[in-house]
């Protein structure tokens, strides 16, 4: 009989809590606290559970579970359907911290894990990185504010389906390769100067059309891309409110009509004016309510998410209200030709609305010049 692959798993059940209410991520215990008051409701331990049902449907039978206890990966995996092996029982903080997922993670290199799976963002993987190094792979559910590394799943499903074919590996098919753990300094983004650091490269399961790429720093095609974003600007219609996400594409946009935006955050425009600046969920929920509102958007370079990463406070309740058909995308081509299978990725985090976004849709790539994009919400 063959024995069942031991998966460690590590949920980070603070990860992902900043970005709908617009706080950029939740390094730190008072800006968790700062979460928290502002309503933020914990993204990684479902995020984990739809992974791991996607697993238990793909390879069940196959797989024993090592992991923490309670809320760092326990409660995900017993809803899952898994048995469920403690490899430490000590109690963990509240609110968990760094210290907790290091201690996890070493524990789990000790148990002889053939691979640690991870519900976080960037801050989580660099933790883990500092304990595993190269000794063995590890693979991130999508669970963060930032994820700008490369050791993400496409989505929680895509991450079920790379675990599957680990388990259901019998002949060494599945590749492995060197990604990039990468990580933004919070208090950098939160004044608008992002700086991202390069802190290693960890083993993960490869699979192109699973696996996203890190966020691509390439240079864009600025003579194009500035006249793109000034015929945008010009159409901007009265009573309407324009919904801004987070990027220097939409950025430009707001500066051509002379308006000083939050970069990094949500920001709302009508008649020309801000009317909301690095809004949160519930903040732009309420300002759009009743409203002809568009989405505006750029396109995320190297691993094209234009809605699940970095723009949570772009809810579904906001997507819904837009529709499909009041989303403005803006990216170059050159962008667009970079992406893995030429595709875009909706990670909302709904069910209902992934299935509204999925499909073609238009994108702009220059001055009365646009292409149709797929949008897929899995593999």
């Amino acid at each position: 009989m063959t024995a069942a692959l031991r998966i460690g798993l590590i949920v980070n059940p603070i990860a992902g809590m900043g970005g709908w209410v617009g706080l950029k991520g939740t390094d730190g215990v008072e800006i968790l606290a700062r979460a928290r008051m502002a309503g933020a409701e914990p993204v990684a331990p479902a995020r984990a559970g739809r992974a791991l049902r996607r697993l238990a449907a793909e390879a069940a039978g196959t797989i024993e579970i090592l992991t923490g206890p309670g809320a760092m990966g326990e409660d995900s995996a017993r809803h899952a359907g898994f048995a469920v092996r403690l490899v430490d029982e000590r109690a963990v903080s509240e609110p968990t911290t760094a210290r907790d997922t290091i201690r996890l993670a070493a524990a789990l290199v000790r148990q002889d894990a053939a691979l640690i799976a991870f519900a976080g963002g960037d801050g989580t993987a660099r933790d883990i990185l500092s304990v595993v190094a190269e000794r063995l792979p590890i693979l991130g559910i999508p669970a963060g504010v930032k994820m700008r590394s490369a050791v993400f799943a496409v989505s929680p499903e895509t991450a079920g389906l790379l675990l599957a074919s680990i388990a259901r590996d019998r002949d060494g098919e599945v590749q492995f390769r060197d990604a990039e753990v990468m990580d933004l300094d919070e208090a950098a983004i939160r004044a608008d100067r992002p700086f991202a650091r390069l802190y290693g490269y960890a083993r993960v399961p490869f699979e192109r059309s699973l696996l996203q790429g890190p966020k691509a720093e390439a240079p864009l095609e600025d003579a194009i891309l500035e006249a793109l974003c000034w015929e945008v600007a010009q159409e901007f219609q009265p009573d309407v409110v324009y919904v801004c996400g987070p990027g220097t594409t939409t950025d430009r946009v707001l500066r051509h009509l002379g308006l000083d935006g939050s970069l990094l955050g949500v920001d709302a425009v009508c008649e020309r004016s801000l009317i909301g600046w690095d809004l949160s969920g519930g903040e732009l929920e309420a300002l759009i309510r009743g409203r002809d509102i568009r989405i505006l958007l750029g396109v995320i370079g190297g691993q094209g998410h234009v809605f699940g990463r970095g723009n949570q406070q772009i809810g579904p309740n906001v997507i819904r209200a837009a529709g499909r058909d009041n989303i403005i995308l803006l990216a170059t081509q050159q962008k667009l030709l970079a992406l893995a299978d030429h595709r875009l990725f909706a990670d909302t985090g709904d069910p209902d609305v992934d299935a509204m976004l999925k499909g073609y849709i238009r994108v702009r790539i220059g001055p009365g010049r646009s292409t149709m994009m797929r949008v897929d919400t899995d593999a």
